[in-house]
């Protein structure tokens, strides 16, 4: 008989004792769909903008060298260059002193665009510049003189000239006091000491300060160096007579004509001496209008003749017959003063 197998069966604290397995999810047969999740996507764009500028920058900054113009290497000043500059300076300044203005100026350019051109190279031509009319360059190489040489008499000089034709007195004046600094400190031999203070004389004299003026022209002619300039007499003589001090206005008028009969004397040219001539017969003549302000009658007539005598050697017709007329006013007798009738005795 055969046995059949006897079920054993499971009690209550047996089951209690059996833990259950824990089962693997259940997949569904359906896709899963795509979870979004914006944290990782804000992290690609937070990447992709820190590349993109990266990659701007370094853009930029190789653009910038490339664009960059390349240095020009200094130009080495070899002695050959200084000989060259030498030539062509040497060159315009024989060319200036013969009137040659075009061809000086072209010569020191030349100098100048060598690159070793000195101080006086922009100085000789800012004087050819000024001479032919062209004002602008002129003070332009002036300026590049004085910014080499801050020091430089002749440059303010010479720029004090420029602004006296340019009319800027001011700016002149202001000139000629760095020219008389400069060069007390540090003597040029181009200048004199007894031509600077004449010219801030004059320019005192056209600014309308007398005093300062004759302060100047005083100085000037103190000066021992040099030749004494007629015209320096004759400034102050002006300054003078604005002040109302004719004596000494006339006296200056005197030591000038006496300067110009000398200077007659070595005169090279016909028209040199005719030139001082002309000025002699106008300081005559202002030194007689001077002495009949003082009623120096017969003093002006012997000016007025001097003129007169002056104008015939020249030919100047017009002048002579004028100083006639004025010696015949002066020649004319005194009107009597009328005199009262004596009465008769009864």
């Amino acid at each position: 008989m055969k046995k059949t197998p006897v079920k054993k069966s499971v009690n209550a604290k047996t089951r209690a004792t059996v833990r259950p397995v824990a089962s693997k999810p259940t997949i569904k047969s359906d896709k899963a769909k795509p979870c979004f999740n914006p944290w990782s996507l804000s992290i690609y764009v937070y990447w992709f903008i820190i590349l993109f500028f990266i990659a701007a920058t370094f853009y930029i900054l190789g653009r910038a060298h490339t664009d960059q113009p390349k240095a020009t290497p200094a130009m080495e000043i070899t002695e050959e260059t200084l000989l060259q500059a030498a030539d062509y300076y040497n060159s315009g300044k024989t060319k200036l002193l013969a009137g040659e203005l075009d061809a000086a100026i072209a010569d020191l350019s030349a100098a100048i665009d060598a690159g070793a051109a000195s101080v006086d190279t922009y100085i000789l031509r800012g004087e050819a510049y000024m001479q032919s009319g062209d004002y602008r360059n002129a003070m332009s190489d002036f300026n590049a003189a004085l910014v080499k040489d801050p020091a430089n008499g002749v440059a303010y000089y010479d720029r004090s000239l420029l602004n006296t034709r340019l009319e800027d007195y001011g700016a002149a004046l202001n000139d000629i006091n760095n020219a008389l600094a400069a060069n007390t400190s540090n003597p040029s031999p181009v200048l004199q000491m007894r031509d600077l203070y004449a010219k801030r004389g004059q320019l005192n004299l056209w600014m309308k300060n007398w005093q300062g003026a004759i302060a100047d022209y005083t100085n000037s002619l103190a000066r021992p160096e040099g030749t004494v300039n007629p015209t320096v007499y004759a400034e102050r003589a002006e300054a003078y007579t604005a002040l109302g001090n004719y004596a000494d206005a006339i006296n200056d008028y005197s030591s000038a004509i006496r300067v110009i009969s000398e200077q007659i004397q070595g005169a090279p040219t016909m028209e040199e001496r005719e030139s001082l001539s002309n000025r002699a017969m106008n300081y005559f003549e202002k030194s007689a209008a001077l002495n009949l302000n003082l009623g120096n009658v017969d003093a002006a007539r012997t000016d007025l003749e001097s003129s007169y005598t002056i104008a015939v050697a020249l030919n100047d017709a017009e002048t002579a017959d004028r100083m006639l007329g004025l010696i015949a006013e002066l020649n004319k007798p005194a009107e009597a003063a009328p005199t009262e009738p004596v009465a008769e005795n009864q």
